[in-house]
């Protein structure tokens, strides 16, 4: 077990709120974080089948197990608990009580709306970062190897076979879990769908085309994108919108959270074949941009995030804005620095930088050593931490 990023903001917003809930994707930690930042509250989990029919059946003798209050795992297993806590914390709203987790951002975040609304703080505990990551002894010492392993915890605390690993996640995810979350009659269909995701990752999101390769219609590629993005697994990085008289790319780019998992899907089975793949570049975009927005999340920061794209061909991968200005973020997995790699940013900076006063330029690529010349810095990907945008 190591320290999550997030523990420290978890613990202080218990000292303000009745109820903490803290959703991610399945084996992000979640259990884990809790156990460790709240060692004295007793854990009930409601994948048991037992314990859930007993919460689900007599939800207030359930309850009443725990006059201090509890650690309720997967609560989306049984949301109707929740109206009965609801009851619970009003009478007795001692800041800390209860701590949720879910695996399922709709359902939970619907159940939470209508019954903890005002009591509880909600936090989303996404796959480690890659300075979480780091603290594991066996940590991945290339970007290869970085790459396909992916960032989820079980991988690196018990070092299983990474294929195998994923392999079974995404059998779990697509024989269980996508049942609670939506009726899908063809799961090999939507399988399919996943990989064709992968296979688009790090590029703008065209639903027409996804829809046409998978062989199903445009409105159901549109919601087998939202359960994606229900489950954590993806994530939508907006166009940037912008006063500028251009003719910009309002398009979004499709991303995953987790890029080992986008390896397995498009059947990369080792670190070597990422070294000459040709969707190499966009998973290692996906890396840094899912890096970025990760460090994000653990700071309870939302939105600020954009890629840019106009029509007449400039773009850069993220837009990132912060107090002092913007930053624009490249990512290129050549190993070898060369001025080349800061002309795309320099060319959207000369469309920005007049109208959003100070804007930097920071490319992140895959090699070892940093440059920081006049028009921006050349950082490599194992820093990514220290460059001033996470």
């Amino acid at each position: 077990m190591i320290a999550r990023d997030l523990e420290p903001r978890i613990v202080r917003l218990a000292e303000k709120f009745p109820a903490i809930t803290l959703t991610g994707p399945r084996q992000s930690g979640k259990t884990t974080l809790c156990r460790a930042a709240f060692p004295d509250h007793p854990l009930a989990n409601l994948e048991a089948p037992d314990l859930r029919a007993f919460a689900v059946d007599d939800p207030r003798r359930f309850l009443s197990q725990y006059p201090r209050g509890a650690i309720l795992d997967e609560i989306q297993r049984a949301p109707d608990l929740l109206s009965y806590l609801q009851v619970s914390i009003d009478e007795s709203p001692v800041p800390g009580q209860w701590i949720l987790t879910g695996s399922q951002n709709l359902l939970v975040s619907d159940s939470i709306s209508q019954s903890l609304a005002g009591r509880t703080a909600v936090l989303n505990l996404l796959p480690l970062t890659w300075r979480e990551t780091k603290r594991f002894p066996n940590h991945p010492q290339t970007l290869e190897a970085a790459l396909f392993a992916g960032s989820y915890p079980r991988i690196f605390d018990d070092n299983p076979d990474v294929s195998d690993w994923i392999g079974s996640y995404v059998a779990t995810y697509v024989e269980r879990d996508l049942r609670l979350i939506s009726q899908i009659g063809n799961l090999a269909a939507f399988q399919r769908f996943m990989a064709l995701c992968a296979g688009r990752t790090g590029q703008l999101l065209n639903l027409s085309s996804l829809a046409d390769d998978c062989g199903i219609s445009q409105p159901t590629a549109k919601a087998w994108i939202s359960i994606l993005e229900a489950s954590f697994l993806v994530f939508r990085l907006p166009g940037r919108s912008s006063n500028l008289r251009k003719r910009l790319v309002r398009m979004p780019k499709l991303h995953f959270w987790d890029t080992g998992l986008v390896c397995w899907l498009i059947g990369i089975r080792s670190p070597e074949q990422l070294q000459t793949h040709p969707l190499r570049g966009a998973i290692f975009e996906t890396w840094v941009v899912s890096e970025i927005a990760k460090h994000r999340v653990n700071r309870g920061e939302r939105g600020g995030l954009s890629h840019y794209r106009d029509r007449n061909g400039a773009e850069v991968d993220l837009v990132l804005e912060t107090p002092d200005g913007l930053f624009l973020v490249e990512a290129k997995s050549s190993m070898t620095p060369a001025s080349s790699m800061l002309s795309g940013a320099k060319r959207v900076r000369k469309h920005l930088g007049a109208a959003s006063g100070s804007c930097r330029i920071t490319v992140v690529y895959g090699g070892d050593a940093a440059q920081h010349r006049t028009d921006g810095s050349i950082i490599p990907w194992r820093d990514l931490h220290n460059a001033g945008v996470v």
